[in-house]
């Protein structure tokens, strides 16, 4: 898959701008992953290398970084750490399974139990490995199992946790990776996207956030968009 661009190809103003570029200090958006998050992340990243869980996990780390701007109540030492880990568990499925598990046709439900189960497992060890608080590791590992088999959420944290995950199918990232899975065209997995996020959002920073890239997704598949190359 093409990575984003993150050097320009070349300068058409033709003069360098760069020393008007401000810091990252008290920009929204612009905060990176902390070093506990970043060891949390080197411990769930070899668990996460199947069927794009491991760029999955990430777009779904900065997301839910968006929606904690809008909740500043809930714990971030909950939220972020499970978004991290809530995908471990697909390393415990066979591969060549994995897709069935989630087909639009109905897919494999004791396999969607089994990715919960054993990613509770897993973010139970990575967070003892990195003296992550006792009382935090278990709310995640609570959220962890059921992230996607239980429809309601426990409490903010798991609403975000849930929100955060099901927000990365409206990104281009995860519209170009349901299209790969399924062999679809761009229009037609962004309806099959929508009618899996939009109805199942738990908070309204949620709705709002898919709404936003809900339309620029359409706006790819316009006419007009597309006749300009």
């Amino acid at each position: 898959m093409t990575l984003p661009l993150l050097q320009a190809p070349g300068n058409v103003l033709g003069r360098d701008v760069s020393r008007f570029v401000p810091g990252t200090d008290g920009l929204p958006g612009a905060v990176g992953m902390s070093a506990h998050h970043a060891r949390i992340w080197e411990l769930a990243a070899p668990h996460l290398r199947v069927r794009d869980n491991d760029a999955h996990t990430v777009y779904a780390y900065g997301l839910a970084r968006a929606l904690l701007t809008l909740h500043p109540e809930a714990d971030a030492e909950v939220v972020l750490p499970g978004i991290l880990l809530h995908d471990t568990g697909w390393s415990t499925v066979p591969e060549d399974q994995i897709l069935e598990a989630i087909t639009p046709d109905g897919g494999r439900p004791d396999l969607v139990l089994q990715h919960e189960r054993e990613g509770a497992r897993i973010a139970a060890e990575v967070l003892g490995a990195v003296g992550h608080d006792p009382d935090r590791t278990a709310h995640v590992v609570r959220i962890v199992d059921g992230h996607d088999s239980r429809r309601h959420a426990l409490d903010l944290e798991d609403a975000l946790v849930k929100d955060a995950d099901k927000l990365w199918r409206v990104t281009p990232h995860g519209l170009d990776t349901v299209m790969r899975w399924f062999g679809l065209d761009r229009a037609a997995a962004h309806r099959l996207v929508l009618s899996r996020v939009h109805d199942h959002l738990l908070t309204d920073a949620g709705r709002t956030l898919a709404h936003g890239l809900s339309a620029v997704a359409l706006v790819d598949t316009l006419p007009q968009r597309v006749a300009l190359g």
